[in-house]
């Protein structure tokens, strides 16, 4: 039996009519055209398909839309726009940090998140907030090193 589901999505109101048991990621891609949220494993082991939900990084290949629900929903398509990004998608592109892109999106949701809660994370600390993001080009120093970027960007310092 097919619902709508309405919640709010980078900021703007959405609306996704299907059954409570799809997995927001195909909504995403599909009924609501955004892209960068990737499926990857659809088992919550690789992170390319992590959003905020309400904040909070979430896997959203097994997020059910009926979990969604009055809810907000940030993708990487809200964290900036190629006009004004997010200062870390400016520092991930300033490390050159991003090699095939395909983890790339759930890694941005994964580190907006920990500079949202911490402006000034360690290197441990980025390194497990980046933990549930599996990336198999091997670009794990420059993503860390463009989050470090991304903190004193957002703290102010110039580097």
């Amino acid at each position: 039996m097919s619902e709508t589901f309405a919640f709010t999505l980078n900021g703007r109101p959405a609306h996704v009519a299907g059954r409570g048991d799809a997995v927001l990621v195909h909504a995403l891609r599909g009924d609501l055209g955004l892209n960068a949220t990737r499926f990857g494993c659809g088992a919550e082991a690789c992170g390319a398909c992590m959003v905020l939900l309400d904040g909070t990084p979430v896997q959203s290949c097994t997020l059910r839309l009926d979990r969604v629900a009055g809810r907000s929903v940030v993708t990487v398509e809200g964290l900036g726009t190629a006009e004004a990004p997010h200062p870390l998608q400016a520092a991930l592109l300033d490390e050159q940090a991003g090699q095939c892109g395909y983890c790339l999106s759930g890694i941005q949701i994964a580190a907006a998140a920990l500079l949202a809660r911490n402006p000034d994370p360690s290197r441990a600390e980025i390194t497990a907030a980046l933990a549930g993001n599996f990336c198999r080009c091997g670009a794990q120093n420059r993503m860390i090193a463009a989050v470090q970027r991304a903190a004193r960007s957002l703290r102010g310092e110039t580097s």
